[in-house]
């Protein structure tokens, strides 16, 4: 089949070989990446392109896939949504029709629920090309919950068990009185502000909630009528699963206002958020995460330092495991149902522990049959200034990093799933 010029640069790009070799010695493995990759989201999409790419590089250096007719070589191929759930399915169109088995998505739980069941479609109707798609950051519960599908793995915790880690955190906090809840006004945002209310009631009936607030998604270029309400409100501490400019826009506009508070947040240790609070974020911006830098251990600084060499601008510096992880444990799939087939891929998947050895033994886990969720450990960091005890490395070289507060193994942060898993005969 011939490929677009588009798909042989990737090729090229990331196999390190011409065309013409490749494919007479070893046709790649296609993995389309479907995400935002310009517009006001575009910094996110960016960053996770830094992390599949380095993945599948790393892969490709030990001699690719090994497969009963030979080694055989990732190939990701870029494709980008423009931050649209309309055009996001029509680029899963494309992959299916030019046979891509692989797709990997995450930024926009609207757009993952948009996709699994676009492909739930696909598959039923176009057996002979079917597709699997791996997820490494929609959240929202659901997707692995009432929406389950085989065709579905997610590498990243849902939003519910990151909230839970996060608001462990928070009940401890005596200082903390009055929140105030804000988030993107989609699907996972408002999952956010409803399980934070909830939550809080659980497990800190003290606390007031002083403000609750779902703002349009990428559309907001001046946060300050944000933070004024907040200011207002008195609140002591944030909550938000705000991501991209969205996050950063939002810190910059509290702490142009010079407020006091606390952020609990989903992603506020990357994207320009440490740069942008500076000191004021010191002991006051956490995060949850299934990583970070500063984890200790030997295989994680590894991983660190290779990743920084290979993008040694500081601006690119955006590190995720879970990333790393959903490629190796793609990788493993494949060899262990010794083919790309989607269902025979799926089903070596399903059950599929990772040790984290082709890592250095940075991060590990194992992906739950029931519900095709990933199982992992989850930290809870807040932000401290580079060099004091526990933060070695700091964030897109900013000066500031972050330290665990709390570590939630796997087992603990599992949660109970409500899928009913259809699985193909």
């Amino acid at each position: 089949m011939a490929m677009s010029a588009a798909l042989l640069a990737s090729v090229v790009a990331l196999t390190g070989r011409p065309v013409a070799a490749q494919t007479t010695a070893a046709e790649p493995i296609r993995l389309a990446m479907i995400e935002t990759l310009s517009g006001p989201l575009a910094n996110a999409g960016e960053a996770v392109w830094r992390n599949l790419h380095w993945a599948v590089e790393r892969v490709n250096a030990r001699g690719g896939v090994r497969l009963p007719g030979g080694a055989r070589p990732l190939a990701l191929v870029r494709m980008d949504s423009k931050g649209n759930p309309e055009e996001a399915l029509n680029l899963l169109r494309a992959a299916t029709d030019q046979q891509i088995g692989f797709v990997l998505q995450g930024n926009s739980s609207a757009v993952a629920a948009a996709l699994i069941d676009a492909l739930n479609r696909h598959n039923e109707r176009e057996p002979s090309r079917r597709a699997l798609f791996l997820n490494y950051s929609a959240v929202e519960p659901a997707l692995t919950n009432e929406r389950c599908s085989f065709w579905h793995f997610r590498f990243d915790a849902h939003a519910d068990m990151r909230l839970n880690a996060l608001t462990e955190v928070l009940k401890e906090d005596r200082e903390v009185r009055k929140v105030y809840l804000i988030g993107q006004d989609y699907s996972f945002g408002q999952q956010v502000v409803r399980r934070s209310r909830e939550m809080l009631a659980a497990k800190r009936a003290d606390i007031e909630i002083v403000g609750e607030e779902l703002h349009p998604m990428a559309r907001v270029k001046d946060f300050l009528p944000y933070a004024t309400k907040i200011r207002a409100s008195g609140a002591q501490a944030v909550i938000t699963g705000n991501w991209g400019n969205d996050l950063t826009l939002l810190v910059k506009a509290v702490r142009d206002l010079g407020l006091n508070v606390k952020f609990y947040t989903f992603y506020g240790n990357a994207l320009g958020v440490p740069a942008t609070l500076g000191e004021a974020g010191v002991g006051a911006v956490l995060a949850v995460s299934e990583w970070h830098p500063n984890v200790g251990d030997p295989g994680s600084e590894a991983m660190v330092r290779a990743f920084r060499q290979r993008f040694p601008d500081p601006r690119d510096d955006y590190l995720h495991a879970r990333m790393q992880v959903m490629v190796e444990m793609l990788a493993q799939a494949i060899e262990k149902a010794k083919s790309t087939d989607a269902v025979a891929v799926a089903r070596a998947m399903e059950g599929l522990n990772y040790d984290g050895r082709t890592l250095g033994g940075a991060h590990a886990g194992s992906m739950r049959a029931a519900d095709h969720q990933f199982q992992q450990p989850l930290l809870v960091s807040v932000m401290d200034r580079v060099g004091t005890p526990g933060v070695r490395f700091d964030v897109e070289g900013s000066g500031y990093g972050f330290r665990t507060v709390r570590r939630a193994e796997a087992a603990a942060a599992a949660m109970q799933g409500a899928c009913k898993m259809v699985r193909p005969d």
